[in-house]
């Protein structure tokens, strides 16, 4: 695994320097992991946990507690339920409006894991990098999942489900094994998303807004008609 090194410099509230060197597999795990955990956390968890446990891959910082056996037996098993309710439709909806309130953390979490050996600085500004990258890939698969329950017919939820369980499982695998790969894949994601979300409130806003010829409108309305 290739290594690209810079060195990132942050100054505290009382001047001191923090110096220290970041490598772009550092960035890919990070990043990558909390990108992945907003479209399947469990799966993400799972399979970082078990490359770490059969050393079929180097996680940095705190990741590699996920190799414990508990956390892999509680990954499973949640990976499990949510595989069976990602499938139906209305509940796959339920699923992650509760999951707001747990991927994004879960994200931000594995993202400040990844620079458990940085200064403070830099494990806080993970976090919230984290927090936002996670937000956009939920944000998109749960946009994406309530505009396919308005669909009659259920298959479109269960293609939906497969291929984010997909995108999960080969995401982690890539960013196994070139990171600097997935780390340019979660920059380009994101400003997809961002742009997605702009477009998308433009729309709503067109649809449900005021309507420009309104103020017209009233104004033929109240002409009084001449009687013959």
């Amino acid at each position: 695994m290739h290594r690209y090194t810079f060195n990132l410099a942050l100054t505290g509230p009382i001047g001191r320097r923090y110096n220290g060197f970041v490598d772009l597999s550092t960035l890919g795990f990070a990043f990558g992991s909390a990108w992945l955990s907003g479209i399947n956390l469990y799966a993400t968890v799972l399979v970082l946990g078990l490359l770490q446990r059969f050393h079929l891959a180097q996680l940095p910082g705190d990741l590699q507690y996920l190799a414990h056996g508990w956390v892999i037996a509680l990954a499973a098993t949640l990976y499990v339920i949510q595989f069976i309710a990602d499938k139906i439709p209305v509940v796959d909806s339920v699923w992650d409006a509760v999951h707001t309130f747990i991927r994004i953390p879960a994200g931000a979490a594995l993202a400040a894991s990844a620079f458990a050996h940085f200064d403070p600085q830099v494990r806080i500004l993970a976090m919230l990098l984290g927090g936002g990258v996670a937000l956009t890939s939920h944000g998109a698969k749960s946009a994406t999942r309530l505009a396919a329950n308005t669909s009659p017919e259920p298959f479109s939820n269960a293609a939906l489900s497969l291929i984010g369980d997909a995108v999960a499982f080969v995401g982690t695998l890539l960013m196994s094994f070139h990171p600097a790969v997935v780390f340019g894949i979660v920059v380009a994601a994101v400003v997809l998303s961002v742009l997605l979300f702009r477009y998308t409130f433009r729309a709503l806003k067109r649809l449900f807004g005021p309507s420009r010829t309104q103020p017209a409108a009233k104004r033929i309305d109240s002409v009084s008609l001449p009687r013959f």
